[in-house]
């Protein structure tokens, strides 16, 4: 962390990231894509199913980048007992969560779809499909706490296998499950949900493994657990702005659905179709970012400026590339990618402009989400937090509605790249403000009085 080569260990760390969330969104398309051929009405619930999902994988990734950001962080001010600390406080705080989604799987999954839609085949298929998503979440959140461990130390390749491992089980099992394929009973979205959770629980079991076998400098023990309010403060002070800056998504998201619900359900399936192959482009992004955080973290404790100013900048030229490959896709092949959802003529004719439109503000993603990792990883969790607030709740929404007045489905999508670029200003503004702040002077001596 504090003597390779900035550009191979960036690489190296980031390289097995992007590969296993590669995985990770091919599963979630090829999942969309088993579910289409039930009928539009199951993807559009599986779609509508996704603000509750978003906000699961946002206090698991959350609460992960504070864990993560804490103990890179120690480990590079050779803080080995506070390291482990960070570690267990982790795992305990990730079960709390399973405990409080499993409650609301229970009671409140068939009330969260009847406030989207009246349509009874969509609220029976979403209701089936989210209850087993939350109320067995316990392998989500163990394989991405686990996970998180292991990118803390750089053990990236481990973390890519247990993604891999569940992505590949997950796929294998989708059309046996919602088919009926090989002797088992066609279960439709009730088997794309259980195939999602067998998925996450073998994920979550090689995770497990490789951070008892291979995970040297993270000893995780139990006995004798007390929760440390300290450490739990630290996680939480990083982690609650980046779960928060997530959470946004569900929100947006949600609303947005009800925006477009306003026009027709077809709308609502595009949206969803768009989030499935949207994260095929921003996943390979979050891998890089995942592999940022803790080199920026590392050296920042070890006060070595130079490598985290090289790291930042070969982190936003990957990014920008690796968007600017997604734009071109989706402006030369939108019909092409729709068609893989059994799309109709009705969801062409809007996907199509959708896709396009939605795309351009791809230019200015990935340099918001590298500045937001380097905000993380310094402890200024709370301006990605106003970053995400701004495009999705002070921008996106606002524009989206205004948008749809004119009348036109295609005119809403237009609040995308708008809100991409407010987003864009405000993240430069503040990653200057955190470099003059707690960068620019770190390779001063600290004179000992």
């Amino acid at each position: 962390m504090g003597v390779m080569p900035i550009s191979k260990l960036l690489i190296s760390m980031s390289i097995p990231m992007m590969a296993s969330m590669l995985v990770q969104a091919l599963y979630n398309i090829v999942d969309s894509i088993f579910v289409s051929q039930i009928s539009e009405n199951a993807l559009t619930a599986v779609s509508l199913a996704f603000p509750v999902q978003n906000l699961m994988i946002a206090f698991g990734a959350g609460t992960g980048t504070g864990v993560n950001a804490l103990l890179s962080k120690s480990l590079g001010e050779k803080n080995y007992d506070r390291a482990n600390k960070a570690a267990v406080n982790g795992i305990f705080l990730f079960f709390l969560t399973f405990i409080a989604f499993s409650i609301f799987g229970i009671l409140g999954s068939r009330a969260f779809f009847r406030s989207q839609t009246n349509i009874p085949e969509i609220v029976d298929y979403g209701t089936d499909y989210l209850f087993i998503c939350t109320t067995f979440s316990l392998p989500l959140f163990g394989q991405i706490i686990f996970e998180r461990l292991l990118q803390s130390t750089g053990r990236t390749f481990y973390a890519m296998i247990s993604q891999a491992t569940g992505a590949i089980v997950n796929i294998i099992l989708d059309p046996i499950m919602i088919f009926g394929l090989l002797g088992f009973p066609a279960l439709g979205v009730k088997g794309a949900a259980i195939a999602t959770v067998i998925g996450q629980t073998s994920g979550m079991l090689v995770a497990l493994w490789f951070n008892l076998r291979k995970n040297h400098e993270i000893r995780i023990m139990f006995r004798q657990f007390r929760p440390n309010l300290e450490i739990i403060k630290k996680i939480y002070a990083v982690g609650i702005p980046s779960t928060l800056m997530i959470s946004i998504g569900s929100i947006m998201n949600y609303f947005l659905n009800r925006i477009l619900l306003s026009f027709t359900e077809t709308a609502t399936a595009v949206f969803g179709v768009y989030f499935r192959l949207q994260s095929f482009v921003f996943m390979p992004v979050f891998g890089l970012n995942h592999g940022l955080i803790p080199i920026v973290a590392y050296n920042f404790g070890a006060r070595k400026k130079e490598r985290i100013i090289k790291a930042v900048r070969l982190s936003i030229i990957y990014a920008v590339c690796i968007m600017f490959t997604g734009l071109v896709l989706l402006q030369l092949l939108p019909h092409e990618m729709l068609m893989l959802f059994n799309a109709t003529e009705n969801m062409l004719f809007i996907g199509i402009p959708a896709l396009r439109t939605i795309s351009l503000s791809f230019i200015f993603a990935g340099f918001c989400v590298v500045a937001g990792g380097v905000f993380q990883a310094l402890g200024n969790g709370v301006l990605s937090l106003i970053v995400s607030v701004i495009r999705q709740l002070v921008v996106l929404l606002p524009a989206a509605y205004l948008l749809s007045l004119t009348g036109s489905v295609n005119s809403v999508w237009w609040a995308f790249p708008i809100s991409e670029i407010a987003s864009f200003v405000f993240s430069v503004i503040f990653l200057r403000r955190v470099y003059k702040r707690q960068i620019m002077n770190l390779d001063q001596k600290i004179v000992v009085p």
